[in-house]
């Protein structure tokens, strides 16, 4: 399948797609920050203690600082250069002050620590090294999960199939669908089965939803449509702006089919206590 990207922000990094990102592994530390996202927090709280359970599991303690917000990207992405900054700063002294490996349930908000601060901050060389150093202990939970857990999933749920949903901005910058796949492929019981616009934008974008919200409609239930028309009885993603916006759409349908974030998703596959069953 052809990758297709769309840019909701100006200053997107691009990676080549199908191909996993050159990085070096850390041994798995004792412990890690776990940065929720606003949008995890304020919507999929859940799916954020999950994520949480999955850390804890392979015997990594989390700290979760009351404090954090937002990475910055909305204002990033929107043109609003100082108003960026200025979120991006308070987050860095909230990261920097653990000084642990920052782990994150969302492909675009590690996307944004890991690339966009760098263009953020350009102008600034001795924030830059604040930047740099965020940049290496920073990892999306998928990333986290199976390069430096070197998590092995025992699947105790019962047959299904699945559709995956990967944020184009976190397919792009932190290869998020390679990652997410080859954990669902640890399910013995699960069948992930491709549909034909996987690779495409949901049209959430985050303030591009709201700025042209016809084009985000029309873009959302394209996407809608092809994940039906899947096969499959659930859709699975690792971003919440992406899951918002296409339960959202479903929702607005009437439609019964919905997506959960792969953290969940996980946890209750290992646990055994999900429900239903495919034949």
């Amino acid at each position: 399948m052809k990758e297709q990207f769309y840019d909701a922000a100006p200053n997107a990094t691009r990676v080549a797609p199908e191909r996993e990102l050159e990085r070096v592994y850390p041994d798995k530390p004792e412990a890690v920050m776990l940065f929720g996202s606003c949008v995890v927090d304020l919507f999929f709280p859940e799916a954020g203690l999950d994520a949480i359970r999955l850390l804890e599991l392979q015997n990594v303690r989390v700290d979760y600082p009351q404090d954090q917000s937002c990475c910055g990207q909305p204002a990033w992405t929107s043109g609003y250069r100082d108003e960026a900054k200025k979120v991006a700063r308070a987050q860095m002294d909230i990261m920097d002050r653990s000084g642990l490996p920052v782990v994150v349930p969302s492909g675009s908000c590690a996307g944004m620590f890991r690339h966009h601060y760098r263009a953020l901050f350009a102008d600034e060389p001795d924030t830059l090294k604040r930047v740099e150093n965020l940049a290496e202990r920073t990892f999306e939970l998928t990333e986290f999960l199976l390069k430096v857990c070197k998590v092995q999933l025992a699947d105790q749920g019962v047959l299904s199939k699945i559709a995956l949903h990967t944020s184009c901005s976190a397919r792009r910058e932190m290869n998020t669908h390679l990652h997410a796949r080859e954990l669902l492929g640890q399910l013995d019981k699960v069948e992930r089965v491709e549909h034909d616009h996987e690779s495409e934008c949901c049209g959430f974008g985050g303030t591009f939803s709201v700025r042209m919200p016809e084009v985000s409609g029309a873009m959302v239930k394209d996407k809608t449509r092809s994940l039906m028309d899947s096969g499959a009885v659930e859709m699975v993603t690792a971003d919440g702006g992406c899951l918002m916006n296409i339960n959202g759409s479903l929702e607005k349908q009437r439609e019964s089919f919905r997506g959960r974030h792969l953290a969940s998703f996980l946890w209750e596959r290992i646990n055994g206590t999900s429900e239903g069953e495919v034949v």
